[in-house]
């Protein structure tokens, strides 16, 4: 019997990983326009790899 491969679109932990992402944009959207390119593009950077990660691994 072989087992089903699952596509990493349904595993619960990438889907709320892109929630994750999403609350991360809209949050940091709020930060103050000088940290536009330092504390916010390194947030944003770092919630985006989480689902990328998950996506390469599957």
């Amino acid at each position: 019997m072989e087992k089903e491969k699952k596509n990493y679109t349904d595993l619960d932990v990438w889907k709320q990983a892109r929630i994750l992402s999403k609350e991360i944009y809209l949050v940091s959207s709020t930060f103050p326009k000088d940290e536009r390119f330092g504390l916010t593009s390194q947030i944003r950077r770092a919630a985006v790899s989480i689902p990328s990660n998950i996506a390469e691994g599957c």
